[in-house]
């Protein structure tokens, strides 16, 4: 079954589409480095391409629809526009969704609606549920539900789906004439130490060896198709730094630590230590803020990777800069796969009907 990722990124919703069986037909991003990595580690089908989503609807959607049977549209559209607007001066009520500032989540509507699919999924933070009383989840609703689509979301925690990371994304699904129903929550959470303990100290080396053997489930099925390490080199901290984090305890956070440090840092979340019995803070873009578990260092790459469920042979390119980024804006593959899983049955089920 094949699909079609908007707002792909380097495509961590389509891979953990791929893992449970279906095809990405197109990864659509405009940010290249995302892409150059979704294609590099693609390699034979090189899906990606680098284009906005009105220019892929006007000049190459149609064609792919005439030659292939599309099964699913999924995708993070923006959705800036649905937010709390304010009075005007004469006190008239101008809450409106503003067109212009949601044009991309509309292309993506567009999409599906040239497509005609069996399915939808869209994935965003869980601040849009609430966002401008609502307005959001209703257009969902009705926008999409005028396409045929029974609608159903939840905000899910992606560490309750095989994921080593407090993660909360609300997730839209939409099957033609069938509730989607969310898959079970796993029994068993995963801690960072669980995702992280075999790894060695990151080198400045693109290729580094693994020290011993798989220590538990997670990491012989992350570790699957791997020889090597990627993505493993160390950020240089300031010896100041290096001290400050020193000190901080496994899950704690400088205010930990006595008030003279706490001006370090002008917001409570900075210097956040991970705990290791526990799942990881939330893999941001810029990972200047939280640290390993143990070593006096921010996590490498690679790390943030693990923790994102991406797999040890999965290779994130262009600069280290580029590569956080790319990693923190990814949508975690194994939450994907649960999705998918769950829908794959749902419509297979049904057609077999």
């Amino acid at each position: 079954m094949k699909i079609l990722d908007l707002f792909a990124g380097v495509g961590g919703m389509s891979l953990g589409f791929e893992m449970a069986g279906f095809e990405t037909l197109r990864a659509i991003d405009i940010w290249a480095d995302a892409i150059n990595t979704l294609n590099h580690n693609q390699k034979k089908k090189r899906p990606g391409i680098v284009s906005d989503i009105e220019t892929f609807n006007k000049n190459d959607l149609k064609d792919l629809v005439k030659t292939n049977d599309i099964a699913g549209v999924i995708g993070g559209p923006p959705c800036q526009g649905f937010s709390t607007a304010r009075l005007s001066d004469n006190g008239v009520d101008i809450n409106l969704i503003n067109r212009a500032r949601n044009s991309l989540y509309l292309d993506f509507y567009n999409t599906v609606k040239i497509v005609k699919p069996a399915f939808f999924v869209i994935e965003n933070v869980r601040g849009m549920v609430s966002m401008n009383k609502g307005a959001f989840v209703k257009d969902i609703l009705e926008r999409f539900g005028k396409l045929g689509f029974e609608i159903n979301y939840e905000i899910v925690n992606a560490a309750n789906y095989g994921v080593p990371q407090n993660r909360h994304r609300v997730i839209f699904v939409g099957i033609r004439k069938e509730l989607f129903l969310f898959p079970p929550m796993s029994i068993q959470q995963i801690s960072t130490s669980d995702a992280l303990s075999d790894l060695p100290l990151p080198l400045d080396e693109r290729y580094q060896s693994y020290k011993m053997l798989p220590l538990n489930l997670f990491q012989k099925k992350i570790r699957k198709g791997s020889s090597y390490i990627f993505n493993h080199e160390p950020t240089n901290h300031s010896q100041q730094t290096i001290e400050v984090i020193s000190k901080i305890p496994d899950g704690g956070s400088i205010k930990s630590l006595p008030k003279e440090y706490w001006e370090i840092r002008k917001f409570n979340k900075a210097f956040q230590r991970m705990n290791s019995t526990m799942p990881s803070l939330t893999i941001d873009t810029g990972h200047r803020n939280y640290f390993h578990y143990s070593d006096n260092r921010i996590p490498t790459v690679r790390e943030a990777a693990r923790l994102q469920s991406f797999p040890d042979k999965f290779e994130f390119l262009g600069s280290r800069t580029s590569q956080y980024k790319q990693v923190g804006n990814a949508v975690p593959p194994q939450l994907a796969h649960e999705i998918a899983q769950q829908i794959k049955k749902q419509i297979t089920l049904k057609d077999s009907v």
